[in-house]
């Protein structure tokens, strides 16, 4: 069916984006604005570090320039995301994209001045009553300051930045536009494979259509194998060569510095999932029963344990499924919800050049919003309280925070919309009759714990023990990049699994590789969520903890917000692995 166009659609189905400026007019007016405050912003570098009322003074004018920037942005992106055609739109993207060049030109001196400074001096900043708002800012800085090197080193390090990121440049234009995939003939019917084609062939009952399309796929990434070696042990030099610069212990170290997350979180993580490798053993004998297999492989691990069910939703169904569903979280959340509903926070319904998919964006000062392109389907009733668990998060963040502490670190990002995922999940477990839909919302379920934990897991191993092998000088070779691979999907997937050697050129098409160190916080966000909702189903007074994480926005490090919610990321990683046990049990009793 043909979308309806956007003039055809209820107002109360579309975003209100004039709360933030009420018309082009009202932007073009802000925009020049904040180009006029560029001089002044720049010239703030000869006093600003005076004393403290000069940088207050000056954080604060920093603080607002950047505001208005932000709600030039995302007024002009998210107006763009109505019409992807609209070329006034366009251009108004185009034009803040560009004023935030200018503004960071304008502010570059900004960091290297207060680095500048002696410890002494930036830490009485710190604990100045006055800087209250910028105290986090400030002490990550001062955190950061042993691993910030003199001006002459710190300059040849931003002249090899126009290189440092060739190898992932590299891959990103092999994997997406010189990697051909082919096709496969099956049955008298041709398959083009495209990377977006291969997920969904892979989902086909046709096992041997599935055999065929797996082997061709990988065929392309074997073909270049040693370009891609290359490539990535290229990438890993790099991370080893600024962690030594810098004075790290090792890349990985690096990494989680900025985070400011022990290294231990992240092998205790690989440690508890390797104790508990059982469950997923458990779940492949599982999933070899439900698909009629005995030998099971790889390339048997995405085909649904349960066919599609036809359950139709309507938008307003959704709402109502979504609002129980969160019922735990308190009258306030639910009542911050219908307000969303009400009032123009949600942009609903699929038209045409909308942008696909769905996000939840917005800028401080005003509500969140949402974009969805409902399909009335269950999947789409799973977005709108993942969406809405993200919108919800920025709303008490920015109700409680400054701007200066307002957003959040991408490692807790994940895990308010997982929240809402899970109890969402939990709660059609509880409410629904239909047995076939009982068992694809926990199917639905059971693969989350193996795609988001076990799967992301097993990279984050891969890319420790990479490195780890480059760190003590070993090369990186094909033969040495494919054996890990390979022997660390023997361990992650056991003897349940054939050992079809194909699966050792998986890692070659993993793009999150050139981005070192970043795949485990998808496991410890779906835990750290997974250990909330258990809490909050056992634990007296976790509502309350769990709404000052939410509060929290980025006034903290990560770590020390998520023990606000009374969240230890180790022991959520163990409440995790026991939910998978539990999850599996309910499939096996509905199997009976």
């Amino acid at each position: 069916m043909q979308a309806q166009k956007r003039s055809e659609i209820d107002a109360k189905y579309k975003w209100k984006l004039e709360d933030i400026f009420a018309d082009n007019e009202a932007w073009e007016a802000e925009f020049a604005e904040v180009e006029a405050m560029l001089p002044a912003l720049s010239a703030l570098k000869e006093h600003i570090a005076d004393n403290v009322d000069t940088m207050r003074d000056g954080l604060q004018k920093i603080d607002r320039a950047s505001w208005m920037l932000e709600r030039l942005f995302v007024y002009a992106r998210m107006r763009r995301d109505e019409d992807s055609a609209d070329s006034v739109y366009q251009g108004l993207a185009s034009r803040a994209q560009n004023l935030a060049v200018r503004l960071s030109g304008a502010l570059s001196f900004l960091d290297p001045l207060l680095l500048s400074l002696d410890e002494q001096t930036l830490s009485a900043y710190i604990h100045a009553p006055e800087l209250t708002d910028y105290s986090f800012m400030l002490e990550n800085l001062l955190r950061s300051k042993a691993h910030v090197l003199d001006e002459k080193s710190e300059r040849l390090l931003s002249m090899a930045g126009d290189f440092s990121d060739g190898a992932q440049e590299i891959f990103t234009m092999l994997d997406n536009a010189d990697l051909k995939f082919g096709e496969v003939e099956h049955e008298g019917r041709v398959y083009p494979i495209t990377h977006a084609k291969y997920m969904e062939l892979m989902q086909s009952p046709d096992r041997a259509l599935r055999e065929k399309v797996y082997r061709k796929y990988y065929e392309a990434f074997s073909g270049h194998i040693n370009t891609i070696a290359a490539t990535y042990s290229t990438a890993v030099k790099k991370d080893i060569f600024y962690a030594k610069a810098r004075g790290y212990e090792s890349a990985r170290n690096k990494a989680l510095f900025a985070d400011n997350v022990p290294p231990a979180v992240y092998t205790d993580l690989i440690d508890t999932v390797h104790e508990n490798l059982g469950t997923m053993y458990d779940y492949l004998r599982l999933r070899g029963r439900a698909l009629g297999i005995k030998n099971l492989e790889m390339y048997d691990v995405y085909a649904p344990l349960v066919p599609e069910v036809d359950a139709q939703y309507t938008y307003e169904q959704a709402q109502d499924i979504v609002l129980e569903a969160l019922g735990v979280l308190g009258e306030d959340y639910t009542g911050m919800l219908r307000r969303a509903y009400a009032d123009g926070w949600i942009d609903v319904y699929e038209t045409p050049g909308k942008r696909s998919g769905a996000y939840s964006w917005g800028v401080y000062g005003t509500h969140p919003y949402v974009l969805l392109n409902h399909r009335s389907d269950l999947d789409s009733v799973f977005t709108l309280a993942h969406e809405l668990g993200h919108a919800m998060h920025t709303f008490y963040s920015d109700g409680a925070q400054p701007y200066a502490k307002a957003g959040y670190a991408i490692f807790v990002a994940e895990v308010a919309s997982t929240v809402n995922e899970i109890l969402l999940t939990k709660h059609l477990l509880r409410t629904v009759s239909d047995p076939a839909l009982k068992k694809y919302v926990l199917n639905h379920y059971i693969d989350q714990f193996r795609t988001t934990v076990l799967r992301q897991t097993m990279f984050a191993e891969f890319e420790m023990q990479a490195h780890a092998k480059a760190e003590r000088g070993e090369a990186l070779t094909v033969e040495a990049l494919n054996g890990l691979y390979f022997d660390l999907n023997r361990l992650y997937y056991g003897k349940e699994m054939g050992d079809d050697p194909t699966i050792q050129y998986e890692w070659a098409r993993i793009p999150h590789f050139y981005t070192a160190f970043y795949v485990y916080k998808y496991a410890t966000g779906f835990s750290c969520a997974s250990a909330i909702v258990r809490k909050l189903e056992t634990e007296p007074g976790m509502l309350a903890k769990y709404k000052a994480f939410l509060q929290a926005g980025g006034s903290d490090y990560p770590m020390e917000i998520l023990k606000k919610a009374g969240i230890d990321v180790s022991e959520a990683v163990r409440l995790c692995m026991q939910e998978f046990a539990d999850a599996l049990r309910q499939f096996e009793a509905l199997e009976a």
